[in-house]
């Protein structure tokens, strides 16, 4: 059976001219337009609209189709109108991708009282700029940028790779063997201890370990947990070491829960970036959102 909702699609498409205009003018992602037309296109047999670099076309058979449906679709969204609960505006769905630990950090206090609707995506950074390339996302959270030429980047903060340990690390130790100045005796010294990592994530630690010792780590952590604030949670109180973004762990550095070992001796910084679609929509929304993480990450 076909689905009203593709019928209402096609009408936006052909009153705007645009799948971006239709996705405007319904409230949802232009994928989701695209999904509608090609699934009405496939049960009437035949193609609805030409497409061009700047505009969708009706083909006669299309606009044979608007003819026979357009007075209808007016009528039931007369009644619609009717008879709807409410008169408030639509609430924009607003899409966010960003690692899970950053949202624990920023964002997550936040949520309950967002003026919009929030969906979250959690992924690795190429997969969250495709999905903000393809309309599924409105704004990423991101220390790499892409090489589409549909998505503009405004850098907002930065955060430092460092080697953090627990309590009961003997930081005076690893500041003995620092001060003779030899870089093999503190590579021993750090291969001694327990090491944390995350599941099928060493990039921290294989860009850390390179710019100081000018190779790869050839040992793998002891202990592999879920993510980053797992870590922090082991290592608080207790022993064991990781090389972390520091943003990721202030508050315990802060509290001495966590101790700062060793910045190293050439510092890794990552640059965070919003990422949006240029002439994307909700663009009130996706300020609401950067506002927000400037506020928490100390920059106005």
């Amino acid at each position: 059976m076909v689905n009203l909702e593709w019928y209402r699609t096609f009408k936006a498409i052909y009153k705007t001219g645009t799948l971006t205009g239709a996705a405007e003018d319904l409230f949802i992602s232009q994928p989701g337009v695209s999904l509608h037309l090609n699934s009405l296109e496939a049960y009437v047999g035949y193609k609805l609209f030409d497409r061009t670099a700047r505009k969708m076309i009706p083909t006669e058979r299309g606009k044979v189709l608007f003819n026979a449906v357009a007075d209808s679709l007016s009528k039931l969204e007369e009644v619609e109108t009717n008879f709807q609960k409410s008169i408030e505006n639509h609430t924009p769905t607003i899409g966010v991708g960003m690692c899970f630990e950053t949202f624990q950090m920023t964002l997550e206090q936040y949520v309950a009282s967002l003026p919009f609707n929030l969906i979250l995506s959690v992924g690795d950074y190429p997969e969250m700029l495709d999905q903000l390339d393809k309309g599924i996302l409105d704004i990423i959270i991101t220390a790499k940028k892409g090489t589409s030429s549909n998505i503009d980047y405004e850098e907002f903060a930065s955060e430092n790779i460092v080697l953090v340990g627990g309590r009961e690390v003997d930081i005076s130790a690893f500041k003995q063997v620092r001060k003779t100045k030899d870089k093999n005796k503190l590579e021993q010294w750090l291969k001694q201890q327990k090491w944390y990592g995350t599941t099928g994530d060493m990039e921290h630690l294989l860009r850390f370990w390179s710019m100081n010792f000018d190779k790869k780590p050839d040992f793998r952590p002891n202990y592999i947990v879920p993510n980053v604030s797992s870590i922090v949670r082991c290592l608080s109180g207790g022993k064991g070491v990781a090389v972390l973004p520091d943003f990721l762990c202030a508050n315990e550095i802060k509290s001495g829960e966590v101790q700062l070992i060793w910045e190293g001796d050439k510092k890794l910084k990552n640059i965070l970036y919003f990422g949006t679609r240029k002439n994307g929509m909700h663009q009130k929304e996706i300020e609401h959102i950067k506002r927000l993480f400037r506020k928490v990450m100390g920059k106005k």
